[in-house]
C-alpha cells in the first residue's frame, strides 16, 4: 500500500503544522487546512484516504462538513478532534460516518495510532475488494476474523465463533461472554454486533466496575437538571445512548446488587427513568455482557440475582484460556507478527521453531492478550530477522538478582527496571512501557514516584 494520504483541516495551524511534522516522520503523505473552503479545495485535489476533522471551524460547524463530506466521498475516513465534545456529540459523529472521535488535549500517539487503524481498515477493505474483484468467496468465518486478533486452529476457538456467528443472527437476543482477562471477550462481543442487524448502530462498551458507585445510575439512566447537586444540566444515559444498538457491559459481576435490580427492569420493560424524572422513555436495546467470575457462585453469595443472570445469558459463550489450545499459539503468533509489522513499518520477521516448542509449553496466564504484548516486546527490541526463545522471557524464567547490598526490596527492583527499560529503549517512555509490560500513564507515574530523571523531549 502506497504512503496513505493524510488532511489535517483545524482552524488552529499550530494544531496543523505540529500534526503535520510528526505524521510525516512517520511516512504519511499530510495536507492541512485551516478553513473549510482550504479543505474541499485539498480534498478534490489530493484524494486523501483519511481526513483529520475538527469539530469547531469558522464559519462552518465540522459536523456539518463531516455530512458533507460523506455525501461527495463516501469512502473517506474520517477522526473527528475536539476539546468541546460530550457523548452525545461522539455519537451523533459516529452516526454520520466518523471512524474515531479523539478528544483534545490529545498525545500525538492517539492520533498516530487512530490513523493506523483506519489504515489498518483500509488495507482491509483493499484486499476484500481485491478478492470480490477476483469472484473470490470470503467466507462469515474469515471475514469476521480478519484484523480482529481472534484467530485460531483449535476446535475450541472455531466453535466459539461460530456460537458468536450464530448469536449475531438474531439482533435481539442477550448474550453472556465468559472467559478469563486477556482471552478476547470484547472483541468477541464487537463480532456479535457488526454481525447483526444492529450493525449500522452504536456499539456502547461500559466497564461496570469502572464506575463509581455514586453515579453508576445516573450513568446507566442519565439523570434530569437539578436531579442532584452537580446536575446541571439534563443527561442522556448508556441505555439511551444505544438505543437501536447493542449495550456491551464489561465486567457485569462487578455490578453493585442495588442497581442489578434497576438493570433487570429496565431490559424487561424496555424502559427507563431518568434520575429525578418518573417519565418513562423507552428504549431498544440488545445487551451483551462479559465477565471473568463465576456468576453462579456468586449467585449462591447473595452476590448476584438469579434473575438477572437468566436475563442475560438467554446465549452464554466460554473461550477457553490459551493453555487449553497450544495450536492457537503458531496462527496467533504470526498474526501478531504481520499485523505489528504492519503497524511499525518493519519486515516481518521469521518465528523458529524452537520458539513455538517454548511458547506451547508455557501457561500464559495473561492469555492471548499477553502473547500480542510479547510479540511487540519482541520486534521492539530483537535485531535479528528471525525471532528465537530468547526474544521472550517469560514469567518466572531465572531467578531474583539481589541488588549490590542483598536486598531483595520489590520497589528497588520495581526502579531498576525502569530505569533499564528506558536506557533500552533511549528513554521512549511509549516503547519503555510496552516492556515492562504497564500503561504509558503508569509508567509516567512510577518515574515520578521513583524521582527517574530523564531528559524530556518532544512528547510523542
Amino acid at each position: 500500500m502506497d504512503n496513505l494520504k493524510v488532511l489535517i483541516l483545524d482552524d488552529e495551524s499550530r494544531i496543523t503544522e505540529k500534526l503535520k511534522y510528526h505524521l510525516e516522520k512517520r511516512k504519511f503523505s499530510v495536507y492541512t487546512a485551516n478553513t473549510p473552503n482550504e479543505g474541499f479545495e485539498l480534498l478534490r485535489k489530493k484524494q486523501p484516504g483519511v481526513l483529520i476533522l475538527d469539530v469547531m471551524l469558522p464559519g462552518m460547524n465540522g459536523l456539518d462538513i463531516l455530512e458533507k463530506v460523506k455525501q461527495e466521498y463516501p469512502n473517506l475516513e474520517i477522526i473527528m478532534i475536539s476539546g468541546y465534545g460530550d457523548m452525545d456529540m461522539v455519537i451523533q459523529a459516529m452516526r454520520q460516518g466518523a471512524s474515531d472521535f479523539i478528544r483534545k488535549p490529545f498525545q500525538i500517539m492517539d492520533i498516530q495510532l487512530a490513523i493506523e487503524r483506519t489504515e489498518k481498515f483500509l488495507l482491509m477493505q483493499s484486499k476484500l475488494e481485491k478478492a470480490e474483484n477476483q469472484r473470490a468467496l470470503v467466507s462469515k468465518e474469515l471475514e469476521g476474523m480478519i484484523e480482529k486478533d481472534f484467530v485460531g486452529d483449535s476446535p475450541q476457538i472455531k466453535n466459539v465463533l461460530k456460537m458468536a456467528l450464530k448469536a449475531a443472527e438474531d439482533g435481539d437476543v442477550n448474550v453472556l461472554v465468559t472467559g478469563e482477562n486477556g482471552t478476547g471477550k470484547e472483541i468477541i462481543s464487537r463480532i456479535i454486533h457488526f454481525g447483526s442487524p444492529r450493525k449500522k448502530q452504536v456499539f456502547a462498551p461500559v466497564n461496570s466496575s469502572a464506575i463509581p458507585e455514586s453515579l453508576l445510575e445516573s450513568e446507566f439512566f442519565g439523570h434530569v437538571k437539578g436531579a442532584f447537586t452537580d446536575a446541571r444540566d439534563e443527561k442522556k444515559g448508556y441505555f439511551e445512548m444505544a438505543n437501536k444498538g447493542t449495550l456491551f457491559l464489561d465486567e457485569i459481576a462487578d455490578m453493585p446488587y442495588a442497581l442489578q435490580a434497576k438493570l433487570l427492569r429496565a431490559i424487561e420493560e424496555n424502559q427507563i427513568k431518568r434520575v429525578g424524572s418518573n417519565k418513562e422513555i423507552p428504549v431498544d436495546v440488545r445487551i451483551i455482557s462479559a465477565t471473568n467470575k463465576n456468576i453462579e457462585e456468586l449467585i449462591g453469595e447473595k452476590q448476584f440475582r438469579i434473575d438477572l443472570f437468566h436475563r442475560i445469558n438467554t446465549i452464554e459463550i466460554n473461550i477457553p484460556p490459551l493453555r487449553e489450545r497450544p495450536e492457537d499459539i503458531l496462527p496467533l503468533l504470526n498474526h501478531f507478527v504481520k499485523s505489528i509489522a504492519l503497524k511499525k513499518r518493519k519486515s516481518v520477521p521469521n518465528i523458529s521453531e524452537a520458539l513455538v516448542k517454548k511458547l506451547s509449553a508455557y501457561k500464559f496466564p495473561g492469555n492471548v492478550r499477553e502473547l500480542r504484548n510479547m510479540v511487540e516486546r519482541a520486534m521492539i527490541l530483537s535485531e535479528n530477522n528471525t525471532l528465537q526463545p530468547e526474544d521472550f522471557p517469560l514469567r518466572g524464567e531465572g531467578t531474583v538478582v539481589p541488588s549490590s547490598n542483598g536486598s531483595l526490596n520489590i520497589e528497588e527492583h520495581e526502579q531498576q527496571l525502569i530505569e533499564e527499560a528506558l536506557k533500552k529503549t533511549d528513554l521512549n517512555q511509549t516503547k519503555a512501557a510496552v516492556l515492562l509490560g504497564i500503561s504509558r500513564d503508569a509508567l509516567k507515574r512510577k518515574i515520578k514516584k521513583f524521582g527517574i530523571g530523564i531528559v524530556k523531549g518532544i512528547e510523542e
